[in-house]
């Protein structure tokens, strides 16, 4: 039987371990071998929960908005980060799982009970606008900060869309009366 240093033990004893308030994903996680900065690793699950968030609620949107034009932006949102979130995993260095679904439930769960103009203001509100800042600075705080070069350039590539993401929420918001 192999005998375990204290740095395996610890390491095995913590993935154990639940973070407090938040359910654990894969993102954060690597290899003995390929440690990953806070930073890169902060990146990794807000990206990523950020793509998944945008899909989910993009389905959400195709049975709760009668909207044509908020439909069309979800069919859109939903399209392109499938695209990022392949982009990521192809970018994450080996050792780092991009999680497949880490929706952010609180808005999912805001928005499920909605339906027609009310699902269509609060999904362009929460989602179109508030999700794409916040990815905007996540995406930018990766650029300037980033360790991993692999991750920079993944977050240089994809930061036109997201912000080109976030124009098209504007102006969706601007054409539906829909204020941040």
């Amino acid at each position: 039987m192999r005998k375990m240093t204290g740095i395996t033990l610890a390491c095995a004893c913590l993935s154990l371990v639940p973070v407090a308030g938040v359910a654990r994903t894969q993102a954060a996680s690597t290899t003995a071998a390929n440690p990953l900065p806070r930073v890169d690793k902060d990146f990794v699950e807000a990206a990523s929960m950020s793509s998944s968030t945008e899909i989910d609620a993009a389905k959400l949107a195709t049975s709760n908005s009668s909207d044509k034009d908020v439909k069309s932006f979800a069919h859109h949102m939903m399209l392109d980060h499938t695209k990022l979130t392949a982009q990521l995993k192809m970018a994450a260095p080996h050792g780092v799982e991009v999680p497949k679904d880490n929706s952010d439930t609180t808005v999912l769960d805001a928005l499920k009970p909605l339906k027609n103009k009310e699902f269509d203001q609060a999904y362009i509100r929460k989602v179109g606008l508030e999700g794409h800042k916040k990815t905007i600075s996540a995406f930018e705080k990766e650029i300037a900060d980033g360790q991993n070069a692999d991750l920079k350039k993944a977050a240089q590539k994809a930061l036109p869309t997201i912000q080109e993401h976030y124009k098209r929420a504007q102006e969706l918001a601007a054409k539906k009366g829909v204020t941040e």
